[in-house]
């Protein structure tokens, strides 16, 4: 991320994420076959939440369903949205008020379903 749009808390953000299944749901991207024919490797857009930034500078993102993952603020897949993005997903993107309490597990990284 350019130094220029610095993350703040309470920004929307879009993580890429990577997935694999045997069916690819209606917002995959990307869809190619694996190896072998039995599964896809698809991209999907995570519509998600700045809920702290760290002293370290990484982000603490919250999920709508309240799961959180820590990411440095340059992970690749990372992102603000667009104008656009934003009009058609806001409901996609949770709101800090209105996330249920944190689990005591956070999630380090990004991969995963």
């Amino acid at each position: 991320m350019a130094a220029s749009r610095p993350f703040s808390i309470g920004d929307p953000v879009v993580f890429r994420m990577t997935k694999r299944s045997p069916a690819p749901g209606p917002r995959a991207r990307d869809i190619e076959p694996e190896p072998g024919g039995e599964d896809y490797q698809y991209q999907v857009d995570k519509y998600w939440v700045v809920a702290d930034i760290q002293s370290d500078g990484k982000l603490v993102l919250r999920t709508r369903r309240g799961k959180s993952h820590i990411l440095p603020a340059d992970h690749p897949a990372l992102r603000k949205p667009n104008l656009l993005e934003k009009l058609l997903n806001s409901s996609r993107f949770p709101k800090l008020d209105q996330l249920p309490p944190e689990p005591s597990g956070k999630s380090e990284g990004g991969s995963g379903k």
